[in-house]
């Protein structure tokens, strides 16, 4: 088969690393891809949001299956232009694709399919907002309702924050058109799991389970940022909670899109809050998380590649997939000024000595080559540490040795991933 992988991340690294070890594979693209990504595919200089030309390069190049990365190409209509093609793609359509691009029709869609979420209400009008804060109180959720790089969402302790998120997302416009409607949330309290099931349109199978960590500090402190470590599996997220959120959320939402016209072929992406009365939906993604993509693709023993095409071909019904029995932590390493502005450029050194460690594979996320063939540093988060172990406990130190490995004066990481778990 030859696969194209749309996309140039530390996920879509992980993707073309799993994708490149199967049998099935005769020839792998990736683009925009990366330094990293380079090593085990042919990148190709288009932009993952270029659909027309993601679209030409396939058709020229007969590619089998194009797989989307990240969720901007999906919600511009990326698989509806490869069906158009008659070109497979991994990944739900645009209309599908709205379970992520609008916060508001996913809890449309879960209270239709009764899925068990949080209260929330919708506002197009800032003052409107600011009233429902103030008569909810605190704690409380404010979110942009479009797409917002993973940052549209604060968790408020007080009011007064709330209403500066308020200010922010709608009057500042600091996430631009995602903010002209918010939603406003009670505030879920549990631990929070990323939880992934390959969809077919009519049915689905667990992929897997995560927990991320978004803060950019120690102690989950500072702004959110697009995810600074994952750990799989979770220990909160027993066998009894994967069935439970399968039966009450997945396969009622994969029933309401299919009822809707709309069914969702790809991997759905369930943002979890564990209660005391069980899992309750906090929001969905239509792709692989990053940097959750890198800890669970090291823990899978089935070949991807046949995988991503049962779900496209509907034949998920009797399929399922093996897993290694090891515990998988990733360490993200990120440009010193991350998630706010950070410089570009830095030499980065030491990654043969990091893959040394047992169990370890490193990711690339922001990486290219300078004509030296130096190593730099071009973007927020730069690299994905990942390590396997017999426990939670050996793959967090495996991982931290390969970051103390690295020489690179330009980034940081965050020393307690796996913390809850640990």
């Amino acid at each position: 088969m030859k696969v194209l992988v749309v996309g140039g991340g530390g996920r879509e690294h992980a993707l073309c690393w799993a994708i490149a070890a199967s049998p099935l594979l005769t020839q792998l693209w990736c683009a925009p891809g990366n330094a990293g990504i380079a090593e085990v595919a042919e990148c190709v200089a288009i932009g993952a949001e270029d659909i027309a030309a993601l679209v030409a390069f396939a058709r020229e190049k007969s590619v089998d299956l194009v797989v989307a990365g990240p969720e901007a190409p999906l919600t511009l209509g990326l698989a509806d232009a490869c069906a158009a093609a008659g070109i497979k793609c991994f990944g739900p359509s645009a209309a599908a694709a709205r379970l992520e691009a609008s916060k508001a029709f996913t809890r449309e869609v879960a209270d239709a399919a009764g899925a068990p979420g949080a209260r929330w209400a919708r506002f197009e009008d800032a003052a409107a907002a600011k009233a429902h804060i103030r008569a909810q109180g605190a704690p409380i959720v404010v979110k942009a309702d479009g797409l917002a790089a993973g940052k549209g969402v604060v968790v408020a302790a007080t009011v007064a924050e709330a209403e500066a998120a308020i200010a922010d997302i709608m009057e500042s416009r600091i996430h631009g058109a995602a903010g002209a409607t918010v939603l406003i949330e009670e505030c879920l309290v549990g631990q929070e799991v990323s939880f992934f099931a390959l969809c077919d349109g009519t049915t689905a199978i667990p992929l897997g389970a995560a927990q991320d960590h978004k803060r950019v500090g120690d102690g989950d402190t500072g702004p959110n940022t697009g995810g600074m470590g994952a750990y799989s599996p979770p220990p909160v997220f027993t066998d009894a909670l994967r069935d439970a959120a399968m039966a009450r959320i997945v396969t009622p939402v994969l029933a309401e899109m299919a009822r809707r016209g709309t069914p969702f072929r790809g991997v759905l992406f369930a943002g979890l809050m564990i209660t005391a009365d069980g899992p309750r939906l906090i929001e969905f993604n239509v792709r692989f998380g990053d940097p959750e993509c890198q800890a669970l693709m090291v823990r899978l023993r089935s070949d991807l590649l046949p995988a991503l095409l049962a779900a496209c071909d509907g034949e998920l019904a009797n399929f399922d997939l093996r897993w290694e029995p090891v515990h998988a932590l990733v360490v993200v390493m990120a440009a010193q000024g991350y998630p706010g502005a950070y410089a570009k450029g830095s030499e980065i050194r030491g990654l043969e000595r990091a893959a040394q460690v047992p169990g370890v594979q490193v990711f690339h996320a922001g990486t290219a080559r300078r004509e030296d063939g130096a190593l730099v540093a071009v973007g927020g988060r730069v690299l994905g540490v990942t390590a396997t172990g017999a426990t939670l406990a050996e793959a967090r130190d495996a991982a931290y040795a390969a970051v103390d490995a690295i020489d690179w004066q330009g980034g940081f990481c965050r020393r307690d991933i796996g913390w809850r778990a640990l």
